[in-house]
């Protein structure tokens, strides 16, 4: 979800879009989604249905045959999907997945699709029948188009070369101000090694010159072709996997793999399902998406008011469900509509929905298994603009007790243009060297916490130890980081959760006992690489280096005196890989 400029309404306030006015997102289309009746047990065929438990189902076929619509199985074949018992996977919280092989997408007719709707709902073999508003991300798009430079491209001979926009990147900082991806990227796996994410939603810049080293490329669907997507996508890429080089940005996991997956043409539901099965457990699925809900009775709105997750939709709310049973983290962003999801608007089952839906927002009932992530304000200052005190949820923020963590909603330095426009930070003509300083929303946010998770899948990884299922993932993101703080109107009980700190989820997940050695060699680094880290004094103490970031000159002086008298006596402690004690001795 995107949102970018501060309205005049001060901090934290206001909705999404240019000046605030917003903007329409192109080729967002409904879903007219079927459950079938399990008894019926259908089957869909080149040519309408049939059902294998023997039932008439003639009604439904003369009705799909006269309305050239075509009923296709949303999650694929359903005697595969039965043969492979998927019902009775279990996801981490010990609840049954849906059965999926219930699910089928309506294709043809989307300009009557609410008509329809109620047709099919009555026809035998059929339990019920609605329709899901078009999927966007959170900044929705203006008729004014940028030209269209391209999907690639090689930057021209001579052009300048890109700075070096990570000292912009306050989100890679020490807590509480970033996540501490720094600290990560010192220790074995920090960087994401061995994870792999797909994010979910419309379009990339896939030759983009700040991801080339482990950008995977389209795994699912057919990009959207427009300009305001491909920076939305672009940019969501860049914040969790940018190359780690000395121009441009870093990402917060820059050796994670990443992947896209377009929802066109499959629908949200299916493509979610589809990144599953190319993930294995402690995977992570992003999904960059939310739609209009129930506030404004499911209307389209330049404002974003209104918008909630996807986990809503009965078939998105299976989809991440399978996702979880098989061990792959699905984190999605909450939405931009300003809304309480404690609210009693979304307990209220919509009468198309089938009778086993229960509201996936209120925590009493059994959750998608997905980590939701709000907004909230950067640090005061950043970028020299002010939302509102450190952490505190932003204006457009969805809020609620489902919500599990935030990140930075406003300011975020990241690869790609300025919602349908060129780099704000640098732009230009070539698409594929564009980047923003205001990458924004629920958007901005959601892309942070999966690289803060990749990081410590990483590092999981490393030290071969089990990776964090979906539950504990988000039971750490709850229980670990920095909290969220009030604000003016917006008190830290409109719940968005903590924003990840990686080095206090590391003592959740790898508590370690302090050893003690003394110091074999040193090294002394005093410009480190990447150079955003900070200068380390290096000791190599029971068979491993231990690091010492930014010494002070008295304590390099005494290290680099007592090894040059040829008998050293350099006492360390160490937890990991960290120098927590040191004393020279001689």
């Amino acid at each position: 979800m995107t949102d970018q400029v501060e309205p005049a309404g001060g901090p934290g306030a206001g909705g999404p879009g240019p000046d605030g006015a917003g903007f329409t997102y192109r080729a967002s289309e409904q879903e007219l989604i079927v459950v079938a009746r399990p008894e019926a047990r259908l089957r869909a065929q080149a040519e309408g249905v049939r059902s294998a438990a023997g039932s008439d189902v003639s009604a439904l076929n003369m009705f799909l045959g006269d309305e050239q619509l075509t009923l296709e199985p949303l999650f694929g074949n359903e005697e595969r999907l039965r043969s492979a018992d998927r019902r009775h996977i279990e996801s981490d919280d010990g609840n049954d997945v849906p059965d999926l092989a219930l699910f089928y997408r309506v294709r043809g007719g989307e300009s009557r699709a609410q008509e329809l709707r109620s047709r099919m709902a009555a026809l035998p073999g059929i339990d019920t029948a609605y329709v899901k508003p078009g999927a966007v991300p959170a900044a929705i798009g203006s008729t004014d188009r940028a030209p269209d430079v391209g999907e690639s491209g090689r930057r021209k001979e001579g052009a300048p070369v890109t700075p070096d926009f990570t000292g912009r990147q306050g989100y890679l900082r020490p807590a509480p101000e970033g996540v501490d991806a720094q600290w990560a990227w010192q220790r074995l796996g920090g960087s994401g090694e061995g994870v792999t994410v797909i994010d979910i939603e419309g379009a990339w810049q896939l030759g983009h010159e700040d991801l080339t080293g482990k950008l995977a490329g389209v795994v699912v669907g057919t990009p959207v072709q427009d300009v305001a997507w491909r920076n939305h996508g672009t940019a969501v890429i860049g914040v969790i996997g940018g190359d780690r080089t000395y121009v441009g940005i870093t990402g917060i996991a820059p050796e994670a793999m990443t992947a896209a997956a377009s929802f066109q043409p499959l629908g949200t539901a299916a493509t979610i399902h589809a990144a599953a099965e190319r993930l294995g457990p402690g995977d992570i699925v992003l999904i960059e998406l939310h739609r209009p809900g129930p506030r404004f009775d499911f209307e389209p709105r330049d404002d974003q008011r209104g918008y909630i997750a996807l986990e809503w939709w009965p078939d998105d709310y299976a989809a991440i469900r399978y996702a979880s049973a098989k061990g792959v983290v699905v984190v999605a962003a909450a939405g931009n509509g300003a809304e309480s999801l404690d609210d009693a608007v979304y307990e209220r089952r919509p009468d198309e929905f089938p009778e086993w839906w229960r509201n996936p927002f209120n925590p009493s009932n059994r959750p998608s298994g997905a980590v939701l992530v709000g907004a909230g304000a950067p640090p005061p200052g950043t970028h020299g603009r002010d939302h509102g005190p450190d952490r505190s949820r932003l204006g457009f923020s969805n809020y609620g007790a489902r919500v599990d963590a935030q990140g930075w909603g406003r300011e975020t330095t990241t690869t790609g243009g300025s919602w349908n426009q060129p780099g704000d930070l640098q732009g230009g003509t070539e698409e594929i060297a564009w980047y923003t300083d205001t990458f924004s929303g629920t958007s901005s946010a959601s892309p942070v916490v999966v690289g803060a998770l990749a990081c410590l899948q990483g590092m999981l990884k490393a030290a071969g130890q089990q990776l964090m299922t979906p539950a504990r993932a988000r039971a750490v993101l709850r229980s670990t980081g920095s909290p969220q703080q009030d604000a003016p109107g917006r008190p830290a009980s409109q719940r968005i959760g903590n924003r990840p700190d990686i080095k206090a989820a590391v003592t959740n997940l790898l508590p370690s006992a302090v050893g003690s050695g003394r110091a074999e060699r040193y090294w002394d680094e005093l410009l480190p690489y990447p150079p955003e880290l900070p200068p380390r004094l290096r000791l190599f103490v029971a068979g491993e280096w231990r690091n010492l970031n930014d010494p002070s000159p008295d304590i390099r002086q005494a290290v680099h005196a007592a090894f040059a008298g040829g008998h050293p006596d350099v006492r360390v402690w160490f937890s990991d890989d960290e120098v927590v004690g040191l004393v020279v001795a001689g």
